[in-house]
């Protein structure tokens, strides 16, 4: 009966849903322009019936910005894969003609003092579709809006006072990977069976972006450039409300903002909360003329400001989420029912009329909400005690460079010092330090950046709780009063021209030898390219110092042109380039009788080019995979072979000496790949292993390494069922800041000048310290917890625990990580750890490794 039921519900679906025309989707009473083409006439096929691939979406919107007198089309930036980032501005012609002017008039929005006609103004609304890639119905239900704000004849009137945004798909790598995915997968005559390869993406699957980072959570780090041209595009327009299309569990309905009340974001005012349940009254009514289920007020919150949803909500703007049950291809079986990518569509695209509407309405009342949230501002910069933040490093210009550079993206003030200056005993140094100004519109998300916090209303979170950026970047700080700030003498820094100063060779050709510290950010790029050109590069485990009284600290490479065939002058040249294009200094030295250690002592010892392979595929994270790849790719132009899992087996290991593991489940390796991993390791390789990983090599007997638990179990003989949910929830780390102690005497601590550090986890997964004191080189401090939520059963888990334990296995070393040294890529403070145990792993003393 049950079967029967199924087929009789699958004929019902498939002829109501799926191949549905436009009229499907498009509201009642309205007439369209015919010079306007529809998605049909330009793809070849209606909305839903296909997914629509990256190329076919920019084409569909240039058509229709070719032929419609209210829409421009531009390009606004290229992804990894160099696929063009979009947008269509919607309004009318005479608004198209004066669009700088609109700018203008909305910058004055966030300035107290400025004169703005609030009741004259446009309202603005920016559309975000499918920042995930397999969260397609978003970027298809563009194409639907794209033809309705274009062509509808009734709403000419209206576009008078509105400008719309719209951004076809947030992330094109991804949309393009999964639309190829299930377009390849797709039969003509569907069953929606779960279990069907069109409904199941292979590794790393669609969500992510090039690198497998989730954009959505790159909104405030923008440490990619399909965020950095988002954000430019966000901050020129200060849209009054900005719509972030999403998709969840296929066995869901549809939800939409405002989220859990106790779980925003303390900097969010209170107004915007209430402006975003009175625009949800506006989806309420439209879902229920569709008859479509939903709910809000659950599950989701707006905390971590780095989503397209809570971005705004820290700038005067209303962002507001929508998350649609997912078909997950064209056709699924759902607890609902058959659910069809047009259902899906249709569902997201009525979220964005009744948006509009919303929009329309509460024009008048939104900018002036906007005007209000800077006025207030205002007034809560002159009660701040706390007038700037000073930040710097002191032997490393590239980690504050490049928070300089994440803070200018969005539209702050950084200022960079002309003298050194000494605050509080801390001195900062003109070439490495800088200044932000809290008196600023964009105050609150200045203090996001920099405040700690490690209290909160809710214990539960949908993202991380801490992301204090002067911890994440391993730099000095501190909140500087009126006095000082008024004393400081310093010079705005211009984002149109704000480069990294290229490094140089100090010293001349013809020297003894030449040295290179470690404490460079970039030091690794430099010191590949070194080993790359057939230099002898040696590392230093000792400190020495030149007769001149400079001291050089251990890592300090030491360079010789070895066997690369050049003479004298080639060698320094080759030399200045490296320096250069990696933003180091390399210094000549004149002698090899150096105080502390000579240049010829066993302390020196040689180095073996990296040759890397990262494992992927299988159940391996990806996204943990992505963060090292793109560490390794992109910033430290470092080739690495990603190797999947399934492979290892077949695979010639022996053209690596490092192999890297990121979390993940490896039982698909099996007995057979473990031993090999461990032969491998006994020759001499470096393994890498993090989390998941290292319970595979310790359950295979691969090194040593023990694990804590914790007893986190509810207590007692009754507690509410209503409670569980939230009991239980808050008991998992989603992401929080501690202190650690790192041994800077390690080859793992090479690089840097101070104990503490801070790092990141976003898991319960607790590592024991060695029993061998010398292979902790970075252990949990007793009172760890730095910003963000941990709770209290999770505590003895972390106190004195190891964040990073060294075992060695014949010849060769595993360098086990309990956190995630390259978090989302804006982690800078901890990525030399990682790449220490890259270059270093290979003369780690076996006696410290047992």
């Amino acid at each position: 009966m049950k079967k029967y039921t199924l087929a009789v519900l699958l004929a019902l679906f498939t002829s109501l849903t799926i191949a549905q025309d436009l009229s499907y989707y498009l509201p009642k009473g309205y007439t369209y322009n015919p010079a306007v083409p529809t998605p049909k006439q330009v793809l070849g096929y209606e909305v839903g019936e296909w997914h629509v691939t990256h190329d076919q979406l920019v084409m569909y919107m240039k058509a229709v910005a070719e032929a419609s007198d209210r829409v421009i089309f531009e390009e606004t930036g290229r992804s990894y894969e160099k696929r063009p980032q979009t947008l269509l501005t919607i309004t009318s012609p005479a608004n198209l003609g004066k669009l700088d002017q609109i700018k203008a008039e909305r910058a004055k929005l966030r300035d107290p003092n400025a004169s703005v006609s609030i009741e004259n103004m446009p309202v603005v609304m920016f559309m975000g579709y499918s920042v995930h890639g397999n969260e397609p119905s978003g970027a298809n239900a563009s194409l639907v809006a794209a033809y309705h704000f274009a062509a509808a004849n009734e709403i000419s009137e209206d576009l008078e006072n509105i400008v719309l945004l719209l951004d076809p798909a947030i992330n094109p790598d991804g949309l393009n990977r999964f639309a190829s995915w299930v377009n390849s997968h797709k039969a003509f005559t569907m069953n929606g069976d779960p279990a069907q390869r069109e409904l199941n993406e292979a590794w790393p699957r669609g969500r992510t972006n090039h690198y497998w980072f989730d954009l959505n959570r790159d909104w405030l780090p923008v440490q990619h450039p399909e965020s950095r041209n988002r954000v430019r595009v966000f901050q020129s327009w200060l849209p009054n409300i900005h719509l972030d299309f999403h998709e969840m569990g296929t066995n869901s309905t549809f939800f939409f903002q405002p989220g859990v009340p106790a779980r925003m974001h303390p900097l969010t005012p209170d107004k915007n909360f209430e402006l975003t349940e009175k625009i949800g009254t506006y989806h309420a009514k439209a879902l229920d003329q569709i008859g479509s289920l939903y709910y809000n007020q659950e599950n989701y919150d707006d905390f971590y400001y780095g989503k397209g949803s809570t971005y705004p909500d820290v700038q005067g703007s209303i962002g507001i989420l929508f998350e649609q049950a997912s078909s997950r291809g064209h056709l699924q079986e759902s607890a609902n029912g058959m659910l069809s990518f047009p259902f899906t569509i249709r569902n997201q695209f009525t979220a964005n009329l009744s948006s509009y509407q919303a929009a329309k309405e509460m024009r008048v009342e939104l900018n002036q909400w906007m005007r209000d949230f800077y006025t207030e501002i205002k007034t809560e910069t002159d009660t701040d005690t706390n007038k700037a933040y000073i930040f710097g490093a002191k032997n490393d210009d590239a980690r504050s460079f490049h928070l300089a550079d994440l803070i200018l993206q969005h539209d702050i003030k950084v200022f960079a010092l002309n003298e050194n200056i000494t605050v509080n005993g801390q001195e900062f140094k003109k070439e490495t330090s800088y200044i932000v100004p809290a008196d600023q519109p964009q105050y609150r998300l200045i203090k996001a950046m920099f405040e700690t916090r490690t209290t909160f209303k809710d214990s539960l979170f949908y993202d991380i709780s801490a992301w204090t950026y002067p911890m994440a970047f391993h730099l000095d700080y501190m909140a500087l009063n009126s006095k000082i700030l008024n004393l400081a003498n310093v010079k705005q820094v211009d984002k149109t021209d704000f480069v990294l100063a290229p490094g140089k060779v100090i010293g001349n050709a013809g020297a003894y030898h030449y040295a290179m510290e470690w404490t460079d950010y970039y030091a690794p790029k430099a010191a590949y390219q070194l080993l790359k050109s057939g230099f002898l590069v040696r590392v230093s485990n000792a400190e020495f110092s030149t007769a001149e009284g400079k001291t050089f600290g251990r890592g300090t490479l030491l360079i010789d042109k070895g066997e690369s065939g050049l003479d004298e002058d080639a060698f320094f040249a080759k030399l200045q380039e490296i320096a250069s294009e990696a933003h180091v200094d390399i210094h000549a030295l004149i002698t090899g009788y150096t105080s502390g250690a000579n240049l010829g002592s066993t302390f020196m010892a040689p180095l073996k080019t990296p040759q890397i392979a990262l494992l992927v595929d299988g159940g391996v994270d990806s996204g943990e995979a992505g963060e090292i790849w793109h560490l390794l790719d992109q910033r430290m132009k470092m080739p690495v072979t990603l190797l999947p899992v399934g492979s290892v087996n077949n695979a010639n290991l022996d053209r690596y000496n490092v192999i890297l593991m990121a979390d993940g489940n490896y039982n698909s390796l099996g007995k057979t790949g473990a031993e090999k991993l461990k032969e491998w390791t006994s020759r001499g390789g470096t393994l890498v292993a993090k989390g998941g990983a290292l319970q595979f090599l310790a359950q295979n007997e691969i090194g040593n390494f023990t694990f804590r638990t914790v007893d986190n179990a509810e207590k007692g003989i009754q507690k509410s069922y209503a409670d569980f949910e939230n009991a239980t929830g808050a008991k998992g780390t989603f992401g929080a800041i501690f202190k650690a102690n790192l041994d800077i005497t390690h080859p793992i601590g090479y690089g840097y000048s101070e104990k503490e550090i801070y790092t990141f986890r976003n898991d319960n997964f607790f590592m024991e310290v060695s029993p061998n004191p010398y292979a902790n080189p970075l252990v949990y401090t007793e009172n760890p917890l730095a910003s963000g939520y941990l709770h209290p059963s999770n505590l003895p888990g972390i106190q004195n625990g190891s964040v990073i334990r060294i075992s060695g296995v014949g010849r060769g070393r595993i360098v086990g990580f309990a956190d995630n040294p390259n978090f989302r890529a804006f982690w800078f403070g901890t990525n030399k750890l990682y790449m220490n145990s890259i270059f270093f792993g290979q003369v780690i003393d076996g006696g410290t490794a047992r």
